[in-house]
């Protein structure tokens, strides 16, 4: 089968993120993710798959919810129910009231009560480990199975959540009139190499907390000013 040929722009757009790879990696080399699910900063294998479940738990608590609200709230729930199976049984009142302050919480409770029944019932309590299956799972879309696969088994995809899009539009990778989850990760799941995609989109919730913030970029320090199409333009628009 012939390989399809890429075009220059193309080309000229895998070059510029493989820079900005580069320089997260240079201003984040650490980074991980930043919900505390146990497993962020490695472990066992085996350990790792016992603690998936909390990651999906955390992922779809953080629907319309902060990643510091998320972590203070599973705190509490991960003490109450320590275990898969614990979750599986638990009481929903219960579940709603400790999971109340997330927003949502009818909704995102009995999703997490129904997901981890699926995990102890059909998958030994360990999340599945590819996109469609997941996908099957109550409550859990492409942010966060792609989270998961990253997470977990190293599958890479791309997380397109709040700062990624807002992020990547800024450096022109797409209008910023582009707000769809899936339409931004088609766009930039070609552009960064698997292994990288899982890292990147850590590093990208951090910069868009300390640099690119949504309100008061700091534009003047940003250590990607020269790769980023919308400065560019505004520096060129002064001149």
């Amino acid at each position: 089968m012939a390989t399809k040929r890429i075009t220059k722009k193309q080309a000229a757009e895998i070059a510029r993120m493989a820079e900005i790879v580069e320089r997260l990696k240079t201003v984040y080399p650490d980074v991980v993710c930043a919900l505390e699910w146990g497993g962020q900063h490695g472990g066992e294998w085996d350990f790792l798959l016992r603690e998936s479940w909390k990651l999906l738990v955390m992922g779809r608590l953080s629907a319309q919810c902060t990643d510091a609200r998320v972590n203070i709230v599973c705190r509490d729930l991960f003490e109450t129910f320590p275990t898969v199976e614990s979750m599986a049984e638990g009481n929903i009142e219960e579940i709603e009231a400790i999971v109340r302050p997330c927003g949502l919480y009818h909704t995102k409770a009995r999703n997490i009560k129904d997901a981890c029944r699926i995990l102890v019932d059909d998958y030994g309590g360990i999340v599945p480990d590819d996109m469609d299956t997941l996908l099957a799972l109550p409550g859990v879309g492409r942010k966060i199975a792609n989270l998961l696969l990253g997470d977990i088994y190293k599958k890479g995809g791309v997380v397109t959540d709040t700062h990624c899009i807002r992020i990547m539009g800024r450096l022109g990778f797409y209008p910023e009139t582009v707000k769809e989850p899936l339409k931004v990760e088609r766009i930039l799941t070609p552009l960064i190499p698997e292994a990288e995609q899982s890292d990147f989109c850590h590093r990208i919730v951090q910069f868009g907390r300390d640099t690119c913030m949504a309100r008061g970029p700091m534009c003047e320090t940003c250590p990607l000013q020269d790769l980023c199409k919308k400065r560019q333009a505004a520096i060129n628009a002064n001149k």
